[in-house]
This record gives structure tokens, C-alpha cells and sequence, in this order.
């Protein structure tokens, strides 16, 4: 294919340098995820995983949506979903692009919905109290927290190491202090 898309940032090795095959991919993902996709957070995965640069892949976005490949779904949150023309193109035209770069850009967008879910579904702040700092995390369900932590930190760099951990896998965490609290001790 011609190499007709912007370039900065993307790999030579494993990247897209076509628009068609960028809205290939991007058809891929929403078809194979099947949940409602952010479409600034995907154009970023895609750009920091070296598949393609952010700008074309925002590009590509707006002309799925304008030519009914996919549709908003929310603009708050800036989702889109996948259409039945969309899944239609995924399927015909996946075998045109590279496994390699279907994999990577598959898993880094599986990670960035789930952390758009996390994000959804915490709350965290940070907080200074005199001289200490704080972080508060909290699992949200329906705006009722039912999972709440509040830690002093040493410093807020440690705080957002804390946040970043706790958006990774706050359910798992949840697990894991139920666990402790739960266990039986020798």
C-alpha cells in the first residue's frame, strides 16, 4: 500500500503508513473489542505503541464516523461503537493488515478500555494535611463507594505511583484486602 499517512512517531517496524489500513485496524479493534471504544485514548495507545500517529488515527476516526463505519456513542466520554458496515469492512479487509500489528494494537486496546473502565468506576484524591499527604482510593458502583482506603504517603510522587497501581487493578485490589481481612491466621 502507499504510504500516504503522517509518519512522526510511528515505528518503521511494525507501524501503519496507510490511511486505509489505519481505518482498517481501527474497524478491527472496535469489531473485536465490541464495546464502546474512546476515541482520543485509542488514537494515543495506537500513537505511544508506535502502530500509527495520533493525528491520522483521529483523522480516520472522524471519516468512519462521517461515512457510517462507526458512530458516536457518547460524546462526554468521547466513545465510539462499531457499525454493521464497520464490522463488515473489520472482517473482509483484517487479513490485509500485518498479525503483528493487529496483536499489539488488539492488546494495547484492550488495556486502555480497561483502564477507561477503572477510571469510570474509582475515585481517587490526593490531599495535603499539614505536612502529610494523603491519597484516598475509592470503587465506585452507582456513585456509592464501597471500597475505601485512605494512606499517608511519604511524598505525592509515591501518591501517584499508589493511583496508577490502584487504576491498574482496582478490582483485584478490592480482592486482595478482602483476602487479608478474611484469611485465618496460624
Amino acid at each position: 500500500m502507499e504510504k500516504d499517512a503522517v509518519s512522526a512517531g510511528v515505528s518503521e517496524i511494525g507501524g501503519l503508513f496507510s490511511i486505509a489500513q489505519i481505518r482498517i485496524l481501527i474497524c478491527y479493534i472496535m469489531s473485536a473489542i465490541n464495546e464502546p471504544v474512546p476515541g482520543k485514548l485509542l488514537a494515543d495507545t495506537l500513537h505511544f505503541e508506535g502502530i500509527a500517529n495520533c493525528f491520522e488515527v483521529n483523522d480516520s476516526i472522524a471519516a468512519l464516523c462521517n461515512s457510517g463505519q462507526i458512530k458516536l456513542y457518547n460524546e462526554k466520554e468521547d466513545t465510539y461503537v462499531i457499525t454493521k458496515s464497520g464490522r463488515d469492512i473489520a472482517e473482509t479487509l483484517k487479513t490485509s493488515l500485518p498479525f503483528t500489528v493487529k496483536d499489539r494494537a488488539y492488546s494495547a486496546a484492550i488495556k486502555m478500555v480497561s483502564r477507561f473502565k477503572n477510571i469510570k468506576e474509582t475515585d481517587i484524591k490526593i490531599s495535603r494535611e499539614g505536612d502529610n499527604t494523603y491519597i484516598i482510593c475509592s470503587t465506585v458502583d452507582n456513585n456509592i463507594p464501597f471500597m475505601s482506603v485512605k494512606l499517608l504517603v511519604t511524598d505525592e510522587g509515591q501518591a501517584l505511583t499508589i493511583k496508577e497501581n490502584f487504576l491498574n487493578d482496582p478490582s483485584g485490589i478490592y480482592s486482595e484486602i478482602i483476602n487479608l481481612l478474611t484469611a485465618k491466621k496460624d
